[in-house]
């Protein structure tokens, strides 16, 4: 994937589309002044802006979901209104629905598309598989950490193959790590050509994100929201951001969005201490970008994945320093799919509990348990509540490695055969 030149006719184009509310003395109130816009095949576009300044209201006119008040979008050339885009959305905010499954959920676009179940279940396992939440088909969001619910939602995006994936401020609501390892997934779906897709579109307020991801940045302009600057970004996947192109690029950026004659706030990055198996990976690239070895103040930066990492034998601790073992630098540049490989031997090598949980579903004819089972074998060392976190912290991982699957249901344990 990459830039693609413009000669080719675009995807979709907004010709001179604005947005305004009337007010009732028959003044208007401008939120998008009228502008031009074009996403072509092969691109990864980003919308750069504060908060408030009409990126979203952008998208949804792109997308159809809410009419212009002016000028018009194009899709393959034809009006929007008269031919309905191939297209998805991710939201900022998951919107899972709770009483359904992540099969379930995954499946639901398709369904109301009105595909039989037999095919329309292959097509999301196959996009679950894809997305890596393999062994969590029967979890309900509840279950999951903001991470995996994430995940579900590109899922879902995905499934029903989209000309052009929409992406609105996606990674936002996740912590850094969680969101840093979840921008990887994508741009590896993306450029290994693993997801049908043609475009992206994604909505953002991180300038380095917009960076590490988009072939193309758009800066808006607010008060009303208007292009400030349309920029390529001629940078060879993976990006390094310690590269002088990568930094200047971002710096840029940041002058663009904070001139004083824009009045435009700064720009921030949402956190909220997410701790999801997800994090894993992300701390041991940190290591192999830093030669395979950090401080302590990466450790501290992200101790629940240090410590995940140490007890899967990811990283040593030498001297108060956390240094990459050659199985964590293997995970490390892994896909992700060789990752939960990896994961599995790993877990089943150096964790005795989910060790003590394979065994003893193996040994069952039905190869199925309950939870209270492992509950109570843990219950006889700690108290109840440090055994309820460590069952639910074996039951993630276990899922996540395929061990075995889960139903919440039921709270039935079942093995998975490899």
């Amino acid at each position: 994937m990459g830039t693609l030149s413009t000669v080719e006719a675009p995807i979709i184009e907004a010709r001179q589309i604005e947005k305004f509310y009337t007010q009732p003395d028959g003044g208007r109130v401008q939120v998008i002044a009228p502008t031009d816009l074009a996403v072509y095949h092969g691109q990864i576009v980003a919308v750069l802006g504060p908060s408030g300044c009409g990126k979203s209201t952008l998208l949804r006119m792109l997308t159809g979901l809410s009419p212009a008040s002016a000028g018009g979008v194009l899709w393959h050339g034809q009006p929007v209104r008269e031919e309905s885009p191939n297209v998805s959305i991710v939201f900022q905010s998951f919107a899972l629905f709770p009483w359904l499954t992540v099969l379930e959920n995954v499946e639901a676009p398709l369904e109301a598309r009105g595909m039989r179940p037999i095919e329309r279940h292959k097509r999301a396992l196959r996009i679950i598989d894809a997305v890596g939440l393999d062994g969590f088909e029967n979890a309900y969001p509840k279950e999951l950490s903001g991470g995996m619910k994430q995940r579900v939602g590109v899922a879902r995006a995905l499934v029903v193959e989209p000309e052009v994936l929409f992406m609105d401020e996606p990674f936002s609501a996740l912590d850094v790590l969680t969101a840093e390892t979840l921008r990887g997934e994508l741009l590896e779906l993306w450029l290994e050509n693993k997801i049908p897709t043609r475009a992206i579109f994604i909505v953002t307020h991180n300038i380095e994100e917009a960076v590490v991801l988009a072939d193309r940045i758009i800066v808006l302009g607010r008060n009303p929201a208007h292009i400030h600057a349309d920029l390529a970004v001629n940078l060879s996947y993976p990006r390094d951001r310690k590269t002088p192109q990568f930094v200047e690029l971002v710096d840029t950026i940041y002058r663009v969005l904070t001139r004083p004659d824009d009045k435009q706030d700064h720009l921030h990055t949402a956190a909220n201490g997410d701790a999801a198996v997800s994090h894993c990976p992300i701390m041991l690239e940190i290591l192999v970008d830093q030669g395979g070895r950090a401080d302590s103040t990466v450790g501290k930066r992200a101790s629940t994945s240090r410590l995940r990492s140490y007890l899967l034998g990811f990283l040593r601790v030498e001297e108060g320093d956390a240094v990459i073992t050659p199985e964590g630098e293997e995970f490390a540049k892994a896909d992700i799919q060789t990752r939960k490989k990896l994961f599995r031997a790993a877990g089943l090598a150096h964790v005795p509990l989910l060790r003590q949980m394979e065994q003893a579903l193996k040994a069952k004819t039905d190869r199925t348990l309950p939870d209270e089972f492992f509950h109570d074998l843990i219950d006889e060392h700690f108290s109840e509540a440090e055994s309820r976190r460590q069952l639910e912290t074996a039951i993630q991982w276990g899922r996540y490695a395929e061990i075995f699957d889960y139903d919440a249901a039921t709270g039935k344990l079942t093995l998975t055969e490899v």
